[in-house]
């Protein structure tokens, strides 16, 4: 009986900007259908390795693969083509278009807008609210269901969020995680990076915890979570997470 290859993989991979590595031989397994957090504090390497996995910085050492196949050196385009979606820290979306045409910017990969639309204010019925509105004007929440709902119009294998509740009020964080649990149920793998775990957690098959460049701890996010409170992330128990 053959088992599936791991959708992504990190293996050994070191990697920075310019003669600066940030990454010091990090391993990192994301499997078919799997949502996986990645947690650790600022500067510990979590939008770097989401860097290397989406193609923007090729690894000084170490594999790339996606779908078990070696991909070092392939262009970010590339890979977004092979399916792997990064949603930015920062949301990436065109704030002078309005929601529409910042949905329509997603009919290259060859998707009817109607399609796109139809997908994404089935996500997320506030966008259609909202569709004539210039997309700098949205509140956070609203901007990153926007960024998430383009990542989705291109029907992606892999999806990748960077610091998906940053700068957003609680209550706007368990919506989106509840909308990152639906497209899980879909099947579709899910990488997560952020800096508190508390929601994230919630949804995740697997968590993995980096610090200063290298993961340290992979395991159940119920494992996890006693080590990030404790020690990792510098949370009092029962602080804000």
């Amino acid at each position: 009986m053959t088992t599936a290859a791991p959708l992504l993989e990190l293996r050994g991979v070191r990697a920075g900007y310019g003669i600066i590595d940030v990454l010091h031989g990090v391993d990192l397994v994301l499997q078919p259908g799997e949502v996986l957090a990645l947690l650790g504090p600022n500067g510990a390497g979590k939008s770097t390795t989401l860097a290397v996995a989406s193609g923007q910085i090729e690894p000084s050492s170490g594999q790339l693969l996606i779908g078990g196949r070696e991909v070092n050196g392939a262009r970010p385009d590339a890979l977004a083509r092979s399916g792997v979606c990064l949603v930015p820290e920062g949301r990436g979306i065109f704030p002078n278009l309005t929601v529409t045409e910042n949905l329509r910017m997603m009919t290259f990969a060859g998707t009817s807008l109607s399609a796109i639309q139809e997908k994404a204010y089935e996500l997320f019925p506030r966008l259609e609210e909202r569709r004539r509105q210039l997309a700098g004007t949205l509140s956070g929440g609203e901007q990153q269901m926007l960024a998430m709902a383009r990542a989705m119009a291109t029907d992606p294998a892999l999806l990748m969020l960077d610091e998906l509740s940053m700068g957003l009020a609680p209550i706007i964080v368990d919506e989106l995680y509840s909308q990152v649990a639906t497209l899980a149920r879909t099947g579709l793998s899910i990488l997560i990076v952020e800096q508190f775990a508390k929601t994230v957690l919630g949804v995740a098959d697997t968590a993995a915890i980096m610090l200063h460049g290298r993961v340290t701890r992979t395991g159940r996010p119920d494992e996890i979570a006693e080590e990030l409170t404790a020690a990792y992330l510098g949370i009092e128990s029962g602080g804000h997470q």
